[in-house]
């Protein structure tokens, strides 16, 4: 713990929604949606808008889209959210050597070290400083923690959102986080939250008067201990400057045990897109697959697969997860799984034999092409499936027009970016019924017209992102 708020931690605000609604101005102060749009899609992120409906992050869209019938549901543009948290990440190394980027919308920074702020009244201003910055660069916003330890900092960006900047006093931790929810700190998820909520344990404070020898009885050694000095405000963990990942992983506990094979085939398939999501997010590929399991009665089995090249194809992620699966008992329930990728690489050797399988599917009429591409704002990445009118994601996982092998007909996905040769560049509002409906504008430009095309208009053609910059 330090004795001066020179920890700042950055939180984006709705990250790729606000990039959205930024480069699409009929968008701005309407609910956006951004995840898999496909039977299976999961929500990725939402507006602040299409939260005041109930949307959130990790949520089936089909559910999104009930909540919020009238949001706009769009695919995820990781070439262009990646160029912005560049942008963003830029910003922050002016001010320090030590920036530890925890996502595309997310870092810590070690004022000190950067020689910016040493107090209080320095670290405020440095915070207010950056918030201006971001916005002029981006026109986005993002919400501002300053503290003495980074455990801090980030439940005080959370506190500031949306858009805001708290500063919290070495002196007054224990006082601000006593009413908060466990699920407040770090590593309190779910299940642990659950088994303190029977313990009688809900808030922080409460967290803090049980004692460590209590913790670590209900707990564990390691993981009580943590909990306790986590509750009375103590870190001392130090920021760390950005370092290669290693692995890349997704899990999820269950509220209730899972017993059926099929359901937990599916679990296994959906992870191991949210998986490659996260992969692509972070621009790498990977060799090997790590299956995770933790069973009925807590005991925790690990498979790994190493294929022959690293990839970042989800059918490939998703039938090696599922080999591994099959020489895994889970009879008596499974309270838990993960998908994972290590071996990674800043390259991929796709698997031929993947791709003859993916072209064999796609001149199959009832087999609907699928493509795992997002990444999490914040925690959670959905995977994103390619339905009806919805488009099968390259490389970065950003959707556009494709043609299926053995098909003329191209396919549109709502949020992808289109040229047309007598409107310019625009964006899919919605396709159906051989038409597709593009809005001509631009970040830069006023609300634009839509106008409705066949979906083999020969005059409309995929096109890159265009560029986001500030409103200055």
């Amino acid at each position: 713990m330090r004795s001066a708020p020179t920890i700042l931690h950055l939180d984006m605000d709705a990250f790729y929604a606000s990039v959205e609604q930024a480069s699409k101005p009929s968008l701005r102060g309407k609910a956006v949606i951004v995840g898999g749009l496909g039977p299976r899609g999961v929500v990725a992120t939402a507006s602040y808008e299409a939260r005041r409906f109930g949307v959130h992050s990790a949520m089936p869209m089909a559910q999104a889209r009930r909540l919020c019938p009238n949001g706009a549901c769009l695919i995820p543009r990781f070439s262009l959210y990646r160029e912005v948290s560049e942008l963003v990440m830029g910003l922050l190394r002016e001010l320090s050597p030590l920036v530890e980027p925890l996502s595309l919308d997310e870092a810590f920074v070690d004022l000190e070290a950067g020689g910016v702020a040493f107090d209080a009244a320095g670290a405020r201003a440095v915070g207010e400083r950056l918030r201006a910055d971001i916005t002029a660069a981006t026109g986005l916003s993002g919400s501002v923690g300053l503290a003495g330890s980074k455990m801090l900092a980030k439940v005080a960006s959370e506190e500031a959102k949306p858009d805001g900047l708290l500063l919290i006093e070495p002196g007054t931790e224990r006082d601000l986080l006593a009413p908060m929810s466990v699920r407040t700190l770090p590593g309190v998820g779910p299940a642990t939250g659950e088994h303190l909520r029977r313990a009688g344990i809900t808030t922080v404070g409460e967290l803090a008067e049980a004692g460590e020898d209590e913790l670590v009885r209900m707990v564990g050694k390691a993981h009580g201990a943590g909990l306790y000095r986590m509750a009375l405000g103590l870190d001392d963990r130090p920021v760390v400057a950005e370092r290669d990942a290693k692995s890349v992983s997704v899990e999820d506990t269950f509220d209730v045990d899972l017993h059926d094979r099929v359901r937990i085939r599916n679990e296994v398939r959906r992870l191991a897109d949210r998986c490659v999501g996260r992969l692509r997010a972070s621009g790498h590929s990977g060799r090997t697959i790590v299956l995770k399991v933790r069973r009925y009665d807590f005991s925790t089995l690990t498979r790994s697969e190493t294929l022959r090249g690293p990839t970042d194809d989800p059918a490939v992620v998703r039938e090696a997860a599922a080999r591994l699966l099959e020489g895994v008992d889970t009879t008596g329930g499974v309270r838990l799984l993960g998908v994972g990728v290590t071996g990674l690489a800043d390259y991929t050797q796709e698997d031929l034999f993947a791709q003859v399988r993916a072209a064999e599917a796609d001149t199959d009429p009832g087999v609907a092409p699928e493509s795992g591409a997002a990444a999490p704002d914040g925690a959670d990445a959905p995977s994103v499936a390619a339905g009806a009118g919805a488009a099968v994601g390259g490389p970065e996982g950003d959707g556009a027009a494709v043609a299926p092998v053995g098909s003329p007909v191209r396919h549109w996905a709502a949020g992808s970016d289109v040229r047309h040769a007598v409107y310019g560049p625009g964006w899919v509002q919605g396709s159906g019924v051989g038409r597709v409906t593009v809005r001509f504008e631009g970040p830069g430009s006023p609300p634009g017209r839509a106008r409705t095309f066949r979906v083999d208009d020969p005059e409309l053609e995929p096109s890159d992102p265009p560029a986001l910059v500030g409103p200055g």
